[in-house]
């Protein structure tokens, strides 16, 4: 139940984290958006990343080892590492559809399933 719970809070923060780290790019499509300086759109993207940490910070509480979860430090890191570039990959084919996936971005992809692979092999 940990491992479904840890995994399931860092899908939730790195969509959080992602929507404020590249929202703000679709957002500029906005007229009220636009006319915005760059430092409202950092605390409006700090307000946005705050949601991350909510759900970040248990997840790594609760998925580590030293807290009796079922991950060692490096294993969340990687899980965090695939989730985020998952999430990332879905809003970009979501939000950004002129944005192209190419092969190198796939074999890059395996790449990085494979490291989970790794991490996890005892």
């Amino acid at each position: 139940m940990k491992m479904f719970t840890t995994i399931g809070l860092l899908i939730l923060s790195n969509t959080f984290m992602t929507i404020a780290w590249y929202g703000h790019l679709k957002m500029r499509e906005y007229k009220w958006f636009e006319a915005l300086g760059l430092f409202a759109v950092i605390l409006i993207s700090w307000g946005i990343a705050f949601f991350e940490y909510i759900f970040q910070v248990p997840a790594n509480r609760i998925g580590f080892k030293g807290n009796g979860g079922p991950f060692s430090l490096v294993e969340l890191k990687v899980i965090q590492e695939v989730i985020t570039l998952t999430v990332f990959v879905l809003f970009t084919l979501v939000v950004f559809k002129n944005e192209p996936l190419k092969w190198n971005h796939f074999i890059a992809f395996v790449l990085l399933i494979l490291a989970v692979y790794f991490v996890f092999k005892k």
